[in-house]
């Protein structure tokens, strides 16, 4: 019983010293709307470059005109090539980027342009969008630029200034026609004598 009581106990000592160390603090979680980080930044740069690839291609098809098709394609191409040159370098940082999709805000102003139809009325919400559009993306990267924590990422960022103030200022100058006035309404039948 002695020997019981001694094999016991020592089981019970070694099963204290080989017991496992509290797992390891959750990471915090991640915060997107902090744009200096670079998680966030990535985030939002993302969702810029899809919103002006998805509504150039909207462009694409619902304008005729030859300007708007001539800068739609032109956001695509720079579009894309910017955001494969971003997430490139995220991943040669060590940083995992996010999936290329649309935050809420992107999502609401490419629903509205959708909304707008097609000919001089999507002409005119398409050029009002680009503007808006790329004066959020200036900011986004001058400041990500001057303060973001990735110095790889600032010189990304950095890269992208000039071509982003070039589609502003395009965008700014962009020949598209008011729609046409709304016709007045015809002669009413009452009252009129025939």
């Amino acid at each position: 019983m002695r020997i019981l009581a001694i094999l016991l106990g020592g089981a019970v000592f070694l099963a204290g010293c080989q017991s496992n160390p509290p797992p390891p603090p959750e990471p915090a979680p991640i915060d997107i709307n902090n744009v200096l980080l670079a998680p966030g930044f990535l985030a939002h740069a993302a969702s810029s470059d899809q919103f002006e690839i998805q509504s150039s291609q909207l462009a694409l098809q619902a304008s005729a005109n030859p300007a708007v098709r001539n800068f739609a394609n032109m956001l695509i191409a720079d579009h894309t090539r910017m955001s494969q040159t971003m997430m490139a370098t995220a991943q040669s940082a060590g940083i995992t980027p996010p999936p290329p999709t649309l935050l809420p805000e992107q999502q609401a102003a490419l629903d509205q342009l959708r909304a707008a139809g097609t000919g001089p009325n999507f002409d005119m919400a398409y050029r009002q969008a680009q503007i808006t559009a790329h004066q959020q993306a200036l900011g986004l990267m001058q400041n990500y630029a001057a303060s973001g924590d990735v110095p790889a990422l600032r010189t990304v960022a950095q890269q992208a200034i000039p071509t982003i103030q070039m589609h502003l200022n395009q965008a700014q100058m962009l020949n598209v026609a008011p729609p046409p006035p709304p016709l007045p309404p015809g002669p009413s039948s009452r009252g009129e004598r025939g």
